[in-house]
């Protein structure tokens, strides 16, 4: 099969600053040379998003081909944002994985149902992370075809 390494920029909905520095140095473990955005909270994500406050510069870039959600964040919560963008006719089609250490059967069933394209439970291991962000970034990048911008 021919690789087929696609650059998308990938924003990550995640208000822990440690849990933020583990996935971007499991990011460059992977590889990936896609560009990392982080935001902390709900309501700055859908700022990025939406190129508002201090996102306005952003207003000439496209939009993340792919968004890494935390569930549990202040201000917002990551299922909050995810009900508003798959809401919105201009971002519902941006792929969005859940990265959150919740189990909880109603967190899957819900965000399934707002339609997310995945669910991960943050793993207990750095390698593990690792392990998730090289299958992320294959199965993103290489195999499936993503909708246009």
């Amino acid at each position: 099969m021919r690789e087929r390494r696609r650059h998308i920029t990938i924003l990550c909905a995640e208000d822990d600053p440690e849990d933020r520095m583990l996935i971007e140095d499991a990011m460059e473990d992977s590889r990936l040379v896609n560009d990392l955005h982080f935001v902390e909270d709900g309501e700055q994500l859908m700022d990025y998003l939406y190129h508002r406050g201090k996102y306005t510069e952003l207003s000439n870039l496209s939009l993340p081909g792919l968004i890494l959600l935390d569930l549990n964040m202040p201000k917002k919560d990551g299922r909050e944002a995810l009900e508003e963008i798959k809401a919105d006719p201009d971002l519902r089609r941006i792929p969005i994985v859940v990265l959150t250490t919740s189990k909880a059967e109603e967190d899957i069933l819900r965000t399934y149902d707002l339609g997310v394209s995945g669910f991960v439970v943050k793993p207990v291991t750095f390698e593990t992370l690792v392990t998730i962000m090289k299958t992320v970034s294959k199965y993103w990048f290489e195999i499936v075809e993503p909708p246009p911008q």
